[in-house]
């Protein structure tokens, strides 16, 4: 049986409670063997060097940061992990159709 997909987005700061509720939401997930799919825009691609999320990109969650977020919020792209992929709403899209569930934090 293929393993069930979950797509979340996140667009709120890192002191909004939504982002410790996402990180254990996403943790869960892959615990379980979710294939899970993260992306992050507006605020939220405040959280984007957060080193609890980069710790579950090594864990096999995939991370999409919004290019044009990251522009208008002034958050660095330098030294990004290999395996986050900057992107446009295109990939979101996709996402959200792509995806067995999807969850919203805004």
């Amino acid at each position: 049986m293929p393993s069930q997909k979950i797509g979340i987005l996140l667009s709120t700061a890192p002191a909004h409670p939504s982002v410790e509720t996402v990180f254990q939401l996403s943790s869960e997930a892959l615990t379980q063997g979710i294939d899970l799919y993260l992306y992050f825009i507006d605020e939220g691609v405040k959280n984007l060097h957060d080193p609890r999320y980069v710790d579950l990109v090594g864990r096999g969650m995939k991370l999409f940061v919004c290019a044009y977020g990251c522009q208008q919020q002034g958050v660095s792209t330098d030294h990004l992990d290999p395996r986050i992929s900057l992107c446009g709403l295109v990939v979101l899209s996709n996402i959200v159709n792509g995806c067995d569930r999807f969850l919203a934090f805004t």
